[in-house]
């Protein structure tokens, strides 16, 4: 019988992959955990995502962004079979920890990682004042500047005063079409 190098324990394990390939290398490693032989010895593969606020064409979408690119969080006893299985995916370069020998992730920053990873929607952060001016950067009101009038920091929406024809006028805009003017 092998002599087993690494402890048998369970844990969180950091491995690097090809950027791009995090997906691809999660399910690999997870229909692996559905065979017989993986039983009890790989638990399951994350790549850590956060919802994020992108705005494409005047529109506000909400997408699901890698908090790490180019890594993939794996839950498994590590031994000499696993090490080598988790190892030999395809996209995966290597594990991460010191020299030859992977590092456990702590529970502690598991933790984090998964309360980043579980809320629901994203937060603003609208770092303007009422009366600052600023460009519109997005949609309809391009290369226009204006002055804050309006500030909802729930919804990321600022009312900004722009003039047209000669008079001020209102507009709805998100916090992300708008940059300050240095």
């Amino acid at each position: 019988m092998a002599v087993n190098r690494y402890d048998d324990t369970r844990a969180w394990y950091t491995i690097s992959t090809y950027s791009g390939h995090e997906d691809k290398v999660a399910d690999s490693i997870n229909q692996r955990v559905d065979s017989e032989a993986m039983k009890g010895k790989i638990f399951g593969a994350l790549v850590p995502k956060e919802k994020q606020i992108e705005i494409k064409n005047g529109k506000r979408k909400v997408i699901d962004r890698k908090i790490f690119a180019g890594y993939v969080l794996v839950d498994m006893k590590l031994s000499d079979e696993t090490w080598y299985i988790i190892r030999n995916t395809p996209g995966v370069t290597g594990f991460i920890g010191n020299g030859t020998q992977p590092t456990p992730v702590s529970e502690k920053e598991i933790e984090k990682i998964k309360k980043r990873m579980g809320v629901e929607d994203p937060k603003f952060s609208i770092n303007y004042a009422l009366g600052e001016i600023v460009s519109i950067i997005d949609g309809p009101f391009k290369g226009f500047e204006g002055a804050i009038s309006e500030i909802d920091s729930v919804k990321g929406k600022l009312k900004v005063m722009v003039s047209m024809f000669g008079r001020e006028t209102p507009v709805e805009l998100d916090a992300l079409q708008v940059k300050k003017i240095s």
